[in-house]
């Protein structure tokens, strides 16, 4: 009995998805919770899991197709009409296919018996098991003509009655070739029920007694490939962080996958062996596999080149910046941080200083935290800091509601819990929605400000450069003096229409005094 999986609701809003990519094809087996494909909206990126466990019978809706919500995808049963290796016979209707006039009774143990060849189950890969091929190619004369169908006291596996059932012969290349039993270069082992024997490929050559072994052996490549083939974003991501090759790893999880856990031990090895070697020459040149390709935009790709499009149409954009020293940040921030992440469980960045001052100006200042509708200007009553966050699909920026009521502990928890499952695709749609400011951290990559874009109906992003220590002229005792510093620069981009420059400075300006005069003890929140 099979049962249909349908695309579930993704979300306020959302009536309809895209399926962009199949994690599995029919003949697999898949256990509950396991993904299936990837669907994307107008909002998210997501997997879509099984909610039952069984062999995937027939796909249903192609990659690059958009249905509705309620949609059944995929049928899953328990295999028993799908191609895999249960079917007991080859249905009457691919006798046809044959050359031999008429069927012929397996005979136990033939002194010559017909090539075989692999059975071609539709779908891309081989069957579990082989059968022999009914008759030669009609272009030459078979010795003995080979059974059409296996008898049915001893059924073979084959694809179901919907499959095309393909018998390729190699060594019967041409017209003028040699018969096919001369191919073998030499005799193989006598099996005790020859109607079974699983026959390999003549450029494998296996022995029917070692060809039950060639199918896990196939299913554990097939494993590996997949793994290999399909990663989710966090852990490319974390494996290009750590220097970790992913073709090295063989993954812990469900199907081989790897696995997050998997990459951070082959990191913790590296480092180990590598703690008493010389300081390594630089790195070689990675070149991207993408260059000289060309790809089709993903549909997330193309709803932020819309956006961004919309909105620079629809607004009057510009960027204020300040310096900040964030010595005494840096200074308090080391002094808790081990505590912080022993009590939290969480490391302690500079990010949650930066959105507790910005939530706290917000309040201070709402034009900043204001939308647009028609000739009206709305204040919302709270702060939902939006969160850029960089993933291989594009930039996402989940939603911290209600950061204005936050500590330190909890907008550091929320940020990382946020952008672990953008970054893992496990976000739910209305996470990404009902933002009202956005904050992007273009320094966690090296920049020292960026001129960050307003998203509408957002009117204004605080971008965050990097941190760095350089020397810069301070006041001591009256003097001033040359020290050393650690010093950020803070971009305000907004929409002119409704956000003057002296709004954005006064902004600004209280973001740079809070994390200047470094205050924050009665905000940690541990």
């Amino acid at each position: 009995m099979s049962e249909s999986v349908n695309l579930p609701a993704l979300g306020e809003s959302v009536t309809e998805g895209t399926v962009t990519r199949w994690l599995k094809s029919v003949g697999d087996r898949v256990e509950v919770d396991e993904p299936l494909l990837e669907v994307s909206t107008d909002k998210v990126d997501t997997e879509i899991p099984s909610p039952v466990a069984g062999v995937i019978e027939e796909i249903l809706v192609a990659e690059d197709e958009t249905v509705d919500v309620g949609t059944a995808l995929v049928r899953i049963g328990d295999g028993s009409s799908s191609g895999g290796s249960e079917t007991p016979s080859v249905p009457e209707e691919a006798a046809p296919a044959a050359s031999a006039p008429e069927p012929v009774s397996v005979q136990p143990a033939p002194p010559a018996p017909a090539p075989s060849a692999p059975v071609e189950t539709g779908y891309g890969d081989q069957a579990a098991a082989e059968a022999p091929a009914p008759a030669a190619p009609a272009q030459e004369t078979p010795p003995a003509p080979a059974p059409a169908a296996p008898a049915p006291a001893a059924p073979a596996e084959v694809p179901s009655p919907d499959a095309p059932v393909e018998a390729e012969a190699a060594p019967a290349a041409s017209p003028a070739a040699p018969p096919a039993p001369a191919a073998p270069a030499a005799p193989q082992p006598p099996a005790p029920e020859p109607d079974h024997t699983v026959a390999q490929p003549p450029a494998a050559a296996p022995t029917p007694s070692t060809a039950p072994e060639a199918a896990p052996a196939e299913s554990e490549s097939g494993s590996h490939a997949s793994a290999s083939g399909y990663v989710t974003p966090i852990v490319r991501k974390l494996a290009n962080d750590k220097g970790v090759d992913l073709g090295s790893l063989t993954g812990t999880g469900v199907g081989g996958r790897i696995r997050k856990e998997d990459v951070l031990a082959a990191a913790e090895k590296a480092t180990v062996a590598g703690t008493s070697a010389p300081a390594k020459a630089a790195e070689p040149l990675v070149v991207s596999e993408l260059r000289g390709t060309t790809v089709k935009m993903s549909r997330l790709r193309k709803v932020i080149a819309e956006r961004a499009v919309i909105s620079m149409q629809s607004s009057a954009q510009l960027t204020s910046v300040v310096e900040v020293d964030v010595t005494k940040v840096a200074q308090f921030r080391d002094s808790v941080k081990s505590d912080f992440q022993q009590k939290t469980g969480q490391k302690l960045s500079f990010l949650p200083f930066f959105a507790l001052a910005a939530a706290e100006a917000l309040k201070s200042y709402p034009i900043i935290n204001a939308t647009v509708e028609g000739d009206s200007i709305v204040y919302p009553d709270t702060e939902n800091i939006s969160i850029a966050v960089d993933t291989e699909r594009g930039l996402l920026t989940p939603v911290v509601r209600d950061a204005g009521s936050l500590d330190l502990a909890g907008l550091a928890g929320q940020i990382a819990d946020l952008a672990a499952r953008t970054r893992d695709n496990k976000l739910k749609p209305d996470e990404l929605a009902g933002g009202t400011f956005t904050l992007t951290n273009t320094g966690s990559r090296g920049a020292l400000f960026d001129t960050p874009l307003v998203f509408l109906p957002q009117v204004a992003i605080l971008g965050t450069g990097i941190v760095v220590k350089r020397p810069v002229v301070v006041k001591v005792d009256g003097s001033e003096a040359i020290a050393i510093r650690s010093m950020v620069y803070l971009a305000l981009s907004y929409d002119h229409r409704i956000v003057d420059g002296a709004d954005a400075a006064r902004f600004l300006v209280q973001v740079k005094n809070r994390l200047e005069a470094g205050d924050f003890a009665a905000n940690l929140g541990i």
